[in-house]
């Protein structure tokens, strides 16, 4: 804010946006009150009219004194009536501006998994997919497909495979591994996993297989133990298996500068919370990641950005080792890491433009060679 002077540019829209604010409160509230104030005096000659006349009436002898007690006390009770009527209309008019959102909440449409057995479409093991396109609500464009995030990929990843997904950011990458994590269902086309389509799949077995760290990892504002455990909740009370996940993430030092250990209250939400770098809640998520033991895919969506060279090596050297028979998806704009895995694809605009190992891509010179020798460069 000092550094850029952003304030007087700040303040003068607040000030502005509340002046408008306050100018069309006042607008609404003028006449709200004239109208109200109009209606209420109407009101009140009605109603001590109606008074007077029936006064008037027994005054006349055309009504007896009990009748005009009934006739005031029934025009009286008609009275409150009809404005509790007009209390409830106006109620539930103000509460269908709010249910509206819930409507439309509800009327998003699901698509709730097949019910029934499914029959294998494929006998094979590991992940396919099928001539898949992805476009984000809202998206429009036919056949262009620059206005689809990922288009007509077609690819099939053995069980165990490591695999490098490589491109400029907007290339479609999280995207990919977002339908993989069944978190999006593809617009057209079907990923398979095992040979059956992951639809078909129970959605709690399917993510119990799945391992993974996306960029945009959550910072739980809790204790240091449950950001890890949250991983795998059902065993967040097995701490062998949490010392485990620390170690793994590269998180060991952190929890041993912490006064409190695993048991340190992470974030200023609370009192006497640690609010950690970047780097260190990064070392957090991967031990959150490596929680899921029993998950036989790992996905990380560059897992080491807000690390230093060192710890990225550590992190990776353990993910080679922990990553043996396993089939793992790696995001990653750092060619040290790319090259570690069994296979490269390089995306752009939505689709997979080379396919092969990290010889095979130099090889080629290409898009991926090209990259490669402009980052290399950067340490001649």
């Amino acid at each position: 804010m000092k550094l850029f002077g952003l304030g007087p540019v700040l303040l003068d829209r607040y000030r502005r946006l509340a002046e408008t604010f306050y100018r069309d409160d006042r607008r609404i509230a003028v006449k709200r009150a004239g109208w109200g104030y109009g209606l209420s005096l109407l009101s009140t000659v009605v109603f001590y009219g109606s008074y007077a006349w029936i006064a008037a009436l027994t005054v006349r002898g055309a009504l007896s004194l009990g009748d005009m007690t009934l006739a005031l006390v029934a025009f009286r009770q008609g009275q409150q009536s009809f404005q509790a009527v007009l209390s409830a209309l106006g109620g539930m008019y103000e509460d269908t501006l709010y249910m509206a959102n819930l409507v439309e909440y509800f009327a998003i449409p699901t698509e709730p998994r097949r019910p029934g057995p499914v029959a294998m479409v494929r006998a094979e093991e590991g992940i396919r997919f099928a001539d898949v396109g992805f476009r984000y609500p809202g998206a429009t464009g036919g056949e262009d497909p620059g206005r689809w995030a990922l288009r007509h990929v077609d690819l099939f990843i053995p069980k165990g495979q490591s695999l490098a997904l490589v491109g400029e950011n907007g290339a479609g990458k999280t995207t990919f591994i977002k339908l993989l994590a069944n978190l999006y269902r593809p617009t057209e086309g079907s990923i398979l996993l095992d040979g059956r389509d992951l639809a078909t799949w129970d959605p709690e077995a399917l993510r119990h297989r799945i391992g993974v760290i996306f960029q945009d990892f959550n910072e739980y504002q809790l204790a240091l133990r449950e950001n890890v455990a949250f991983g795998s909740v059902e065993h967040a009370t097995d701490d062998l298996r949490v010392g485990r996940a620390v170690d793994r993430g590269g998180a060991h030092d952190l929890v041993a500068s912490l006064g409190a250990g695993l048991e340190t209250q992470l974030g200023r939400w609370f009192s006497g919370g640690v609010e950690l770098s970047g780097g260190q809640w990064q070392k957090v998520a991967l031990a959150r990641a490596f929680m899921r033991e029993e998950a036989d895919i790992l996905i990380l969506d560059e897992p080491t950005a807000a690390l230093d060279a060192e710890a990225e090596h550590a992190v990776f050297q353990r993910f080679r080792a922990l990553a043996a028979g396993r089939t793992t998806i790696l995001i990653s704009h750092r060619f040290p890491t790319v090259r570690m895995a069994d296979r490269i694809l390089v995306l752009e605009s939505g689709r997979v433009v080379e396919d092969g190992t990290h010889a095979q891509l130099v090889a080629a010179g290409h898009r991926y060679a090209r990259m490669f020798k402009l980052q290399a460069a950067g340490y001649a």
